[in-house]
């Protein structure tokens, strides 16, 4: 009896999303599966950035932060239309940490980070610098450095379709219930037992590899199925909260503050009108599914941009908050913001079926863990491809010039109806894939039905039928953030357009 696949990657996350793309490149038949939507926990409740980590040098995580900093430079070569640079301002607070510690925090980042792209760090002058003029006037000096930003959730999506696109089969509303090992093949795979969480049926596969990327909830995976033991990592789950308020500065740059408790927020240019706070740490005991801020997070947060710019901000100004859970291989006790981010990939060894669990990992380094889990399971596949997704571009990448806004602009000679705007967020959003939404339109009313702010029905069939979308919370929060945008009457005829599909 063949079994019906070689690999089963459980989680449709960052790294079963980047795991699922890497094993189908080599060769494999591959299915993922996922109990909801495509990133609708941990990955879509970043703090939205590509980056190295700054702070984590001072926890001395230098191969983390060497590891980010590579992997940034490989995302904005292969996402252009995903990854953008961001120019970070750092105030100098002496009373946090002397000048003398960030000025080597950030030699070690530059030079960590061998930047063949994006310039190094510098120091300047806050009473000159256009990015003092929204902070309090007792800053005056800071530093200057290089990240990345991106829609995390789009990357998610994006990577996904990179593996279907591939051949990999993708399963959305579909949840493991359990696991076993397959005895009529000499435990050499596994009889996976899949609800359908629409109609509520449940049928099996077989696989001969099994990666569990289930996040927050990868243990609990292992505790349910009785697949845990004694070498089984703990985890560490920790909260992270972030909020939108309407926007505090001028300017495109963010601004990374540090804390008198130690700890640095991010504050990030959003969607045009909006700024981006976050995040919090916050260690977390409920279940994972259904957490949301408190309002001691929503004060913290709003304590930390009333210390550092001059237009305070208050609990009534968040227009939008979310919160995810990072799950962290319990390494070492200590403050929830001092857990290490390193990743860890597990392999259960007391069965001929190969079992990987991942515990870990953050946004930035999704292409190298998942090249390095996919390479844990390759030894039971010989023959087969080796790793090839250092250098490959993701679906919509191939920008000519990796710029998606003199892309918008060519297009906009290209299709003149089409409003700029919409080009622009298209052209971001989608990359060249963008051109499967237009079609063969010539005229805005070849894009079907307007739903209001620049919806059209094209759009939306485009998301059903090639990313997997089914709600309007998929739409307009994870497919996009049209959710700042839109107003009530788009989002009702959009919810009766979703409730006839």
């Amino acid at each position: 009896m063949d079994l019906d696949w070689d690999l089963c990657v459980i989680g449709g996350g960052i790294n079963g999303a980047g795991i699922a793309r890497d094993a189908v490149g080599r060769g494999l038949s591959v299915i993922l599966i996922e109990s909801g939507d495509l990133a609708c926990a941990t990955s879509s409740a970043s703090t939205k950035l590509i980056h190295g980590g700054l702070r984590y040098l001072e926890h001395f995580q230098f191969r983390l932060v060497a590891e980010g900093l590579q992997e940034r430079e490989r995302l904005l070569a292969s996402a252009p239309h995903l990854v953008r640079p961001l120019d970070f301002i750092l105030p100098h607070d002496r009373h946090v940490r002397p000048v003398w510690m960030i000025r080597a925090g950030l030699f070690l980042y530059d030079r960590l980070g061998r930047h063949h792209i994006l310039p190094p760090s510098k120091k300047i002058d806050l009473q000159r610098h256009q990015a003092g003029e929204g902070l309090k006037p007792f800053y005056r000096k800071g530093f200057s450095y290089p990240d990345c930003r991106v829609d995390d959730s789009r990357l998610v999506v994006t990577i996904v379709r990179d593996a279907a696109d591939k051949g990999a089969a993708v399963y959305t509303r579909t949840r493991c219930e359990s696991l076993k090992p397959l005895e009529s093949k000499g435990n050499q795979g596994w009889k996976i037992f899949l609800k359908d969480m629409n109609r509520g049926d449940v049928r099996s596969i077989t696989a001969r590899a099994v990666i569990n990327a289930t996040g927050p909830w990868g243990r609990r995976f292992l505790d349910e199925n009785g697949l845990a033991g004694p070498e089984t990592p703990n985890v560490r789950l920790v909260k992270g909260s972030h909020i939108v308020v309407p926007r505090l500065y001028d300017g495109t740059h963010a601004c990374i503050l540090q804390q008198p408790d130690g700890r640095v927020v991010f504050a990030i240019p959003y969607e045009g009108r909006f700024t981006l706070v976050g995040t919090t740490d916050v260690e977390e005991e409920g279940d994972p599914a259904h957490i949301s801020i408190m309002p001691s997070e929503t004060a913290y947060l709003c304590s930390a941009m009333g210390r550092a710019f001059r237009k305070p901000v208050s609990p009534g100004d968040v227009i939008w908050s979310y919160s995810g859970v990072r799950a962290l291989p319990a390494f070492r006790a200590g403050k929830a913001s001092e857990a290490s981010r390193e990743y860890r990939l597990h392999m259960r060894r007391d069965s001929g079926a190969p079992l990987l669990s991942v515990f870990g990992g953050k946004l930035t380094t999704w292409r190298s863990l998942s090249e390095q889990a996919v390479d844990k399971v390759m030894p039971f596949f010989p023959g087969r491809a080796g790793s090839w997704t250092a250098d490959a571009l993701l679906p919509g990448g191939d920008l000519p010039g990796g710029d998606p806004v003199a892309y918008a602009q060519t297009q906009r000679l290209i299709y003149p109806f089409l409003p700029e705007d919409l080009l622009v967020r298209w052209a971001h959003a989608y990359g060249t894939r963008m051109e499967r939404i237009i079609g063969k339109a010539s005229a805005l009313a070849d894009l079907g039905s307007h739903y209001g702010d620049h919806l059209y029905e094209a759009e939306i069939q485009y998301l059903m039928r090639e990313e997997w979308a089914c709600t309007v919370e998929d739409i307009l929060w994870r497919r996009s953030k049209l959710g700042l945008h839109v107003s009530p009457k788009t989002i009702e005829a959009l919810r009766r357009r979703c409730a006839a599909a």
